[in-house]
């Protein structure tokens, strides 16, 4: 097949989404599809051989805090029309995305559509609730606009049915279990982590540094954990605000880490804990559970999917931070660190990449066998 993934955010911006799509397009041309990737400017004209085609950045305020996303302009049409593919794939259709709904539209090409980002919640975080409506209205308009729209976990689907978006599938989680292994443990990488200080518990949070991760509750990580030290991996433009929180408690602020620099991260903490309640799924909590980190996470939805019964993490309020010390220290205080840290590399091993690729690459021919009779 000749796929086009259209895609919101790219190399060399790093998150989620970028790692989800990274693994699917290695796997799909392991799998020998051909592909084209459009994406917004900064990154290098292609990805391990699979060309990519650019188009000019935009920021939008609200939009992970500005942070640059593809400007919506006709060349992608020019590039989908070069590509000719089988199938175009857009990621998280909000602005890069219009493009890529209308020019496959319009060329009649037959379109999936993915969800990853929710920007409606996001508003909050920004004063700007009150957008939250049109938000939907235009993601609705999109989405509706394909063949099959994939949510990344339950709740997500259950969410976007809410809102009027239809045909809607879930596109089960994956992580890189090869990359992500308790195995690549460092004491150098410990001692970083901490400071100087490895002896302490390790608790790591990986990800944006950014108001809408709500990162300010895991200030009532200390109060019940003397021993307790908190590493944040990531940047973000919220950090000048939570280094003056975090100014008087036992934190790193590593910065930005990749690849195995990343795993090593991972798996040389004690514990994972995860504030956000925003995610759609979270996949840097999977590739702590691949590092052997068992998990303390805000409650939502998509966290109750991955935690709940897995034995795996626990869970705390998102409305009472305070508790989040409380719940640390029980959680720890339920089995040796030895045997959470198996039990979550067990609940990882079911989610390598490759049977939600092959899923993938099923809706992908559903969509085609069904275009045009959309309902």
């Amino acid at each position: 097949m000749r796929i086009a993934i259209v895609t919101e955010t790219w190399w060399p911006s790093t998150d989620g989404v970028v790692t989800r799509v990274t693994a699917t397009v290695r796997e799909l041309r392991a799998m020998g599809h051909d592909l084209l990737i459009v994406a917004p400017r900064g990154g290098s004209p292609e990805f391990e051989g699979i060309p990519v085609k650019d188009v000019p950045n935009v920021s939008v305020g609200f939009i992970y805090g500005g942070k640059p996303w593809g400007m919506p302009l006709p060349r992608v049409k020019f590039y989908l029309q070069e590509f000719q593919p089988h199938v175009v794939h857009v990621v998280n259709p909000f602005v890069l995305g219009v493009a890529g709904v209308i020019s496959a539209a319009r060329l009649k090409i037959p379109l999936v559509a993915s969800y990853h980002t929710n920007i409606a919640g996001y508003a909050d975080f920004y004063h700007l609730g009150f957008t939250k409506p049109a938000i939907w209205g235009i993601l609705r308009a999109l989405h509706n606009r394909a063949g099959i729209n994939l949510a990344t976990s339950e709740a997500v689907k259950r969410e976007l049915e809410s809102q009027g978006i239809k045909r809607v599938r879930v596109w089960r989680r994956g992580v890189d279990l090869a990359l992500f292994d308790p195995n690549r443990s460092s004491q150098e990488m410990r001692n970083r982590l901490t400071e100087g200080h490895p002896n302490r518990v390790v608790a790591l949070y990986v990800g944006r540094i950014a108001l809408e991760k709500g990162l300010h509750r895991l200030l009532g990580l200390f109060s019940e954990n003397p021993h307790l030290h908190l590493a944040m991996v990531g940047e973000g433009p919220a950090e000048s605000i939570l280094r003056e929180q975090f100014r008087d408690t036992p934190t790193t602020f590593v910065g930005k880490l990749l690849g195995e620099e990343l795993a090593r991260a991972y798996a040389s903490a004690d514990i994972f804990v995860f504030p956000s309640t925003t995610e759609t799924l979270g996949l840097v909590m999977l590739e702590a559970m691949a590092s052997g980190l068992p998990i303390v996470a805000a409650e939502s939805f998509p966290t109750h999917e991955l935690v709940d019964n897995s034995g795996a993490g626990a869970l705390f309020s998102s409305d009472r931070p305070e508790e989040l010390g409380t719940v640390v220290r029980k959680f720890l205080a339920s089995k040796s660190l030895a045997q959470l840290k198996q039990v979550a590399r067990n609940e990882a091993e079911r989610w390598g990449w490759n049977v939600p690729t092959k899923e993938l690459v099923e809706w992908y021919h559903q969509a085609i066998k069904a275009y045009p009779g959309l309902a």
